[in-house]
């Protein structure tokens, strides 16, 4: 079971920690644990009672009215709430509720009906993203364990590879090399541009996570790719990121190379005259849609 601070249950809920020392002493609506040391913590369960809690209030539910109420009657009116609302921040708001309980069918299902309503594309460029950062966030600061963030990353991977899969090349289009560097695993955005633009038309050879330099260096040879695309969100360090980019830029010099990621955008980089960074995920959608555009078929 994770332990969390005031200020942990203030940044996955959005409700000052001075909001909820007052309702915590004026409704009993938190349980305050303390280690041997007296610091105060609280448990996945007042994690979970806080991000309802949130959500009802900030749909117009009194906190009176809320802390009368049993759990099992706030999670019905939140499930009620987030099937007929429409806004981001309550999707994002109970997605991130999925995430706490490890719920696998609410969050497909909350997923889903996203994706009937915005479609894909925009499900993922205004909730999944967004939720996506938050969690990466909370995640490097210890708020959430990396068992949680594991559990979202596999259900989105999945969700993307579907759609993915659904997409169709078509000739004319140019060739588009896809890879993580080596000791780089975090492919969620990579998939997502895969997606992006195998759905404009264009060829997409996928490498994948911590693809070696060498492989990469063969799959280029064999294919000869107008682009090659990497995102660098943990490997290699920012110590190390400038002369990783010089190495692609020379090795590659006949290919233009599109980049992004956490130890790229706005830090302090020189970029060779043939990489491009992308300095959000929108930014591949634009990319791809300015590129020789594939006749599609009638």
């Amino acid at each position: 079971m994770s332990t969390y601070s005031i200020k942990d249950l203030e940044q996955l809920s959005g409700i000052k920690a001075h909001t909820l020392r007052i309702w915590e002493q004026r409704y009993n609506l938190l349980d305050p644990k303390r280690t041997e040391t007296n610091i105060r913590y609280y448990d996945d369960d007042d994690l979970k009672l806080i991000l309802n809690v949130a959500l009802l209030n900030d749909n117009g539910f009194k906190i009176s009215k809320i802390a009368s109420m049993t759990f099992a009657e706030m999670r019905e009116e939140v499930v009620k709430l987030t099937e007929r609302s429409l806004t981001h921040d309550d999707q994002i708001h109970a997605l991130t509720i999925c995430m706490i309980e490890m719920d696998e069918e609410r969050f497909d299902k909350v997923l889903s009906t996203n994706i009937l309503k915005l479609g894909f594309e925009q499900t993922m460029l205004n909730i999944i993203y967004p939720f996506m950062s938050k969690i990466g966030v909370l995640w490097q600061t210890g708020a959430i364990n990396p068992a949680q963030e594991h559990f979202i990353s596999n259900l989105v991977r999945q969700k993307l590879i579907v759609a993915i899969d659904g997409q169709m090349h078509m000739e004319g289009g140019k060739k588009f090399l896809l890879f993580l560097p080596e000791g780089e695993l975090h492919e969620i955005s990579l998939l997502f541009a895969s997606y992006t633009i195998k759905s404009k038309g264009h060829k997409v050879i996928y490498l994948g996570q911590s693809t070696p330099n060498d492989d990469l260096l063969s799959v280029y040879n064999l294919h000869e790719p107008e682009y090659l695309m990497t995102v660098i969100t943990t490997s290699p360090s920012a110590e190390y990121a400038q002369d990783y980019i010089d190495a692609l830029a020379e090795r590659f010099d006949k290919a233009t190379i599109l980049i992004t990621g956490y130890q790229v955008i706005g830090q302090d980089l020189k970029f060779p005259s043939n990489v491009k960074c992308l300095n959000y995920i929108r930014d591949i959608k634009e990319f791809v849609e300015e590129v020789e555009r594939v006749p599609q078929e009638k």
